[in-house]
């Protein structure tokens, strides 16, 4: 059965979540591809703008962030 997030998180035992997203199959989300010589550094600041937008959005605070050319990385409190 499932349970709400009100009873999965506790916010006095875990007041900051790591959350990670990442691309397979050797896909780039920005960067140089090595394997293909495209360029996908246009899709970094698309990404920045993104999580600016959607932090406000749903009211979520980010205290920091990574943007790599596979995987993107956020902690925020809860």
């Amino acid at each position: 059965m499932t349970q709400s997030r009100g009873a999965l998180i506790s916010l006095v035992d875990t007041p900051y979540y790591h959350c990670i997203s990442r691309c397979v199959r050797r896909a780039f989300l920005c960067g140089n591809d090595k394997y293909t010589g495209q360029s996908f550094e246009h899709r970094r600041q698309w990404m920045v703008d993104r999580v600016r937008y959607l932090s406000e959005v749903f009211s979520i605070e980010i205290c920091a962030y990574a943007i790599m050319t596979w995987s993107t990385k956020f902690t925020h409190p809860s």
